[in-house]
């Protein structure tokens, strides 16, 4: 199982906080997973999911697209942050 989190205005968007769900056949790295999210829920959520700049977080690590994911990990998925 793998837990995915949705923050900030990418939760807004997809109107979700969560999903957990079983670590998919064949998705081994991050990239895998949001194209499998994509294959699933349309081309809402690849709008969403593919923004520019869009942050992404494994295990609580900001991490590429190409980050090997496995079994029990959690992803987030969240806007670039600002600070000031």
């Amino acid at each position: 199982m793998v837990t995915i989190k949705f923050f900030s205005l990418v939760r807004e968007a997809l109107q979700l906080e969560q999903v957990t769900m079983a670590l998919p056949e064949g998705v081994q790295t991050l990239a895998d997973l949001k194209n499998h999210l994509v294959e699933l829920n349309g081309d809402h959520w690849r709008t969403v999911l593919y923004q520019p700049n869009i942050v992404h977080a494994l295990d609580h690590r900001v991490v590429d697209v190409d980050a090997p994911i496995k079994d029990g990990a959690e992803v987030a998925f969240f806007p670039p942050m600002t600070g000031g």
